[in-house]
């Protein structure tokens, strides 16, 4: 490809609205363009770092037994009805009505569409096991697109779903999985970290996400480097120390003038943080109730695993007037004496004795607190946040907390799908049994901003060679007619070997084109100019070094093969 000819353009100037160098590099690299919110256009150089992506998903995809499928990505409404998501995803799912006022949801993934596709496909034990995937276009009406291609709306996703007869299979395939993204993200010289993770709005049982250690990712994660535990902050879970044991003190109502927050209550009465039950509020938006929960002082609430211990009931955090109706005293509250609210615990609760809690009147708290003796709990469970600095609950070491960019997901998905669609087969005793499934995605285009968040410098990208849109960036330097036969000559003989060349033949000055080519980043430059003419020889420089060296001529094709 001629530079000259190339659709798109290089940028001098970062664009003021890009802060991750991902963003800032791509759009001034000429590989993508906004067009809207979260919605982006490849250019040329884009689109074939993105095949080289795509053709590595097939060969490993193809490697495990997948089949390629291409999906719809307009859904019936009445399908994510079915499996309860249409209601559960909320405003990120988008929706419309066709002419003929059918509802239609717009895809952001798939398991709904295979789940019927096996309702109609398989009818044996002896159809299974199966995996297909495809890379199709997604859609997901995100209130917050941020990084460029890192958080976006409209994405090109590789996703893939196994289908199996039993849970033992569906486990028995997984490593393969597991497997088949290391080496994809080896391949695409991306260093990951494998952690555990939140199933979220996809559900099951099981799920892990590759992470790339970022500063500026959106997910945090819980790592302990010396017995090697990784997860994401949804899923974590931490030490919060033994059940306690002890002689339990007479409940007692102190004064606690202008005392609402843990902090300073422990303060004024002298007590560690962790001797505290805090209260926080929640309000289920289908029965307007408000939820009491209760966690020890020093810790905070993991609203995803709250979550789940609601069973996925949607709640907010109550207001001050559904606070007000339900005659609970802001900052001096506590499960002691009230009734008609259920009470969630976090199992911190048990690890003390004697707590000091609130009063549920203005200016008071209790001390000598303790469950069940002064309360009870309708739930008990771990629904707390873990952070940096807390115990390791597996070898009780130090936890470090960092921030990550997730590049693919993994999910043993069970039969939540299948059995809401019908998706059975007969097994061999001839009964009717729903299909085990997993599900298993990758971005594309979060994928190749992650590539370029771990491979650039202070000049642009560094593209490792596997998904490089070219191979080798050609210049030419100086107007003598013998230097421009020269670069003509050699790109001919490049191409002719198998080489994907970037020429750039363009009437600029060397600064210009030594300042695009470290830009775009491609694995070698090649110049040709007056002074390697007479040697007869071509500078060749690799984007990773600052080294330049002279090979002749004669000599290329074969460095060139070695290399």
């Amino acid at each position: 490809m001629r530079l000259s000819k190339l659709f798109g353009r290089t940028l001098r100037e970062v664009p003021a609205e890009a802060e991750m160098i991902s963003h800032q590099l791509l759009l001034r690299a000429g590989f993508i363009r906004p067009l809207a919110a979260g919605i982006f256009s490849y250019l040329p150089l884009g689109w074939r770092a993105l095949r080289k992506i795509e053709r590595i998903l097939r060969e490993e995809m193809d490697h495990i037994g997948g089949q390629e499928v291409l999906l719809p990505v307009v859904h019936p409404a009445e399908l994510w009805q079915r499996t309860g998501r249409r209601g559960e995803i909320g405003p990120e799912l988008a929706h419309f009505r066709d002419r003929t006022d059918r509802d239609l949801v717009l895809a952001m993934t798939h398991e709904e569409v295979v789940a019927d596709l096996l309702r109609q496909e398989v009818r044996s034990y002896r159809d299974l096991p199966r995996m297909i995937y495809q890379i199709q276009t997604k859609f997901r009406d995100e209130p917050r697109s941020r990084g460029g291609l890192i958080r976006v709306r409209e994405f090109t996703m590789k996703d893939a779903y196994s289908c199996h007869a039993d849970f033992a299979d569906l486990e028995a395939f997984y490593p393969q999985m597991y497997a088949a993204y290391e080496r994809i993200f080896s391949r695409c010289r991306l260093e990951v970290l494998a952690v555990e993770a939140d199933t979220g709005m996809m559900g099951g049982a099981t799920s892990h996400e590759f992470m790339v250690l970022n500063d500026r990712g959106e997910d945090t994660l819980i790592l302990c480097p010396p017995c090697g535990y990784a997860a994401n902050g949804e899923q974590a879970v931490f030490d919060k120390g033994q059940p306690a044991d002890g002689p339990l003190a007479r409940m007692e109502e102190v004064a606690t003038p202008g005392c609402k927050t843990i902090a300073q209550v422990a303060d004024y009465l002298g007590v560690p943080t962790r001797q505290t039950l805090k209260a926080v509020f929640y309000t289920s938006e289908r029965t307007g109730q408000v939820i009491f929960v209760v966690i020890r002082g020093d810790l905070e609430v993991n609203e995803t695993k709250l979550g789940h211990v609601l069973k996925g009931e949607a709640v907010h955090p109550a207001t001050e007037e559904e606070l007000d109706r339900a005659g609970i005293v802001a900052g001096y509250a506590s499960p002691v004496g009230l009734s008609g609210l259920r009470v969630v615990a976090d199992d911190s609760i048990t690890t003390g004795v004697n707590f000091v809690a609130g009063a549920n009147r203005e200016g008071y708290h209790l001390t000598g607190v303790n469950c069940p003796r002064n309360f009870e709990v309708d739930v008990l469970a771990d629904i707390a946040l873990a952070q940096g600095g807390g115990a390791c609950a597996h070898c009780g070491k130090q936890l470090e907390e960092r921030r990550g960019i997730e590049v693919g997901h993994l999910f043993k998905l069970g039969t939540r799908y299948s059995e809401k669609l019908g998706a059975t087969f007969l097994d061999s005793q001839g009964r009717a049994q729903s299909v085990v499934m997993g599900s298993y995605g990758i971005g594309l285009g979060r994928l190749l901003a992650a590539i370029v968040e771990q491979h650039h410098d202070d000049q642009g990208i560094v593209w490792p060679l596997s998904v490089a849109p070219y191979h080798i960036h050609l210049l030419s330097l100086g107007k003598e007619e013998a230097v421009t036969a020269q670069a003509e000559a050699l790109y001919e003989e490049l191409l002719a070997g198998g080489y994907e060349v970037l020429y750039d033949d363009r009437s600029e000055s060397a600064g210009v084109k030594f300042n695009d080519a470290d830009l775009i980043g491609l694995p070698l430059r090649l110049t040709v100019t007056q002074r390697t003419l007479a040697q007869g020889a071509v500078e060749w420089k690799l984007r990773r070094c600052a080294e330049r060296e002279l090979v002749p001529l004669d000599a290329l094709m074969d460095r060139l093969e070695e290399e």
